[in-house]
């Protein structure tokens, strides 16, 4: 059974003021709701409940329409993104490589499940298409950092230089 991790809603006075700023910058042009939510993204770095509920009262578009966008476009993230950012390809060059046992192996070392971030905010986890690094099936990254032709079995020694820094 997946444990959900949850991280709290950080966001800053000086957050809000940009988002405040970006939506009155948007707000008597037609069909405001994309950037004003691509902007929102860019200043939390992802669209909790609160951000939406200020889009939602300021521009008076419905919740319930913002969260459809939110979660119909793979541009957007309802869950904050961790310090280290871990992709696993799940193409199906990586895939019938290893990756899904590479995958599993990192659920178990950092306690997340795919979509999900670290309640210490350290680490957040997301399974990927083709990258286009077939060539070295099976490919993880960490930030900008590309692993590839992986084993399950080197997966804990990647981990613990992040783990420790």
């Amino acid at each position: 059974m997946s444990k959900k991790s949850t991280v709290p809603f950080r966001g800053t006075k000086e957050q809000e003021a940009q988002l405040r700023e970006l939506i009155d910058k948007y707000r008597n042009v037609d069909g405001p709701l994309m950037p004003v939510l691509q902007g929102a993204q860019e200043i939390y770095g992802y669209l909790p409940i609160e951000v939406q509920k200020i889009i939602s009262e300021e521009l008076d578009i419905s919740l319930e329409h913002i969260y459809g966008v939110v979660t119909f476009y793979a541009q957007f993230s309802l869950a904050p993104k961790g310090e280290y950012q871990i992709a696993v390809c799940l193409g199906t060059a990586c895939y019938v490589k290893g990756s899904g046992g590479i995958l599993d192996k990192i659920k178990e070392i950092i306690g997340v499940e795919v979509g999900e971030c670290s309640p210490d905010g350290k680490f957040s986890l997301d399974a990927t298409r083709c990258i286009g690094a077939c060539g070295l099936a099976p490919v993880m990254t960490i930030n900008d950092e590309v692993f590839g032709r992986l084993t399950v079995n080197e997966i804990p020694d990647i981990l613990a230089k992040y783990v420790n820094k």
